[in-house]
């Protein structure tokens, strides 16, 4: 496995951990009164908007997919308008999800949207990025030996890490602390956010640590 590959992971990865720290800093200082906390549905779209931009830039430079065939003008037309079907009813079907998991039906139904949104930011706007619209792809690298490439760990890492620091971060909000950041669903965004940038840092070190063991192969 060459380093230079694993350099490249972990600059791209780091880019977006970058990326999700600006967008706490960056509008602060043009927007009086913009607080991760206080302004949270409205950093809620910054984040999602910066990163999912940023991760479809990254993937058009870098190219870490090889797999596709050059197709014509039509063929990718009709691909991005798949992948942007796919990202809504990933946004719709995660909304599902985290109202059946308790979060409310009718009340705080922008706030819960817009988490689903940042959430299929974090997951499945990268799978497209990087498998495109096949389902078969997506169950093929979160199968156990799935990964052909250190990008498909990546993928699979990162998505992982957003999922669970997503479910912890759900802990919080029933216990009677009366902090600001256990308004629905601030620490639920807060910690899909935290695990997100984990999984990107933690991918590349341990693929680092495990080259020698990772044995990908061609499918």
């Amino acid at each position: 496995m060459k380093e230079a590959e694993i350099r490249r992971l972990l600059a791209a990865n780091l880019l977006c951990v970058f990326s999700v720290i600006l967008t706490a800093v960056v509008p602060a200082l043009f927007w009086d009164g913009f607080t991760v906390l206080g302004t949270h549905l409205t950093w809620l779209c910054i984040c999602s908007v910066s990163v999912g931009t940023l991760n479809i830039i990254l993937h058009l430079v870098i190219k870490p997919n090889l797999t596709f065939k050059r197709s014509s003008f039509a063929q990718k037309i009709s691909r991005f308008l798949k992948c942007c079907i796919y990202f809504f009813m990933s946004c719709i079907l995660f909304h599902v999800i985290i109202v059946l998991y308790g979060a409310p039906l009718i009340e705080s139904v922008t706030e819960t949207f817009l988490f689903a949104v940042l959430l299929s930011t974090f997951t499945a706007l990268q799978c497209l990025c990087m498998l495109g619209p096949n389902i078969q792809a997506w169950i093929r690298v979160f199968s156990k030996n799935g990964p052909t490439s250190i990008w498909e760990s990546s993928l699979q890492i990162t998505t992982v890490c957003s999922i669970l620091g997503a479910w912890f971060g759900a802990f919080p909000i029933p216990l009677d602390w009366d902090r600001p950041w256990q308004v629905w669903p601030i620490s639920c965004s807060l910690g899909a956010t935290f695990g997100y940038m984990a999984g990107l840092i933690i991918a590349p070190l341990w693929i680092h640590w495990n080259r020698k063991q990772l044995t990908y192969k061609s499918r």
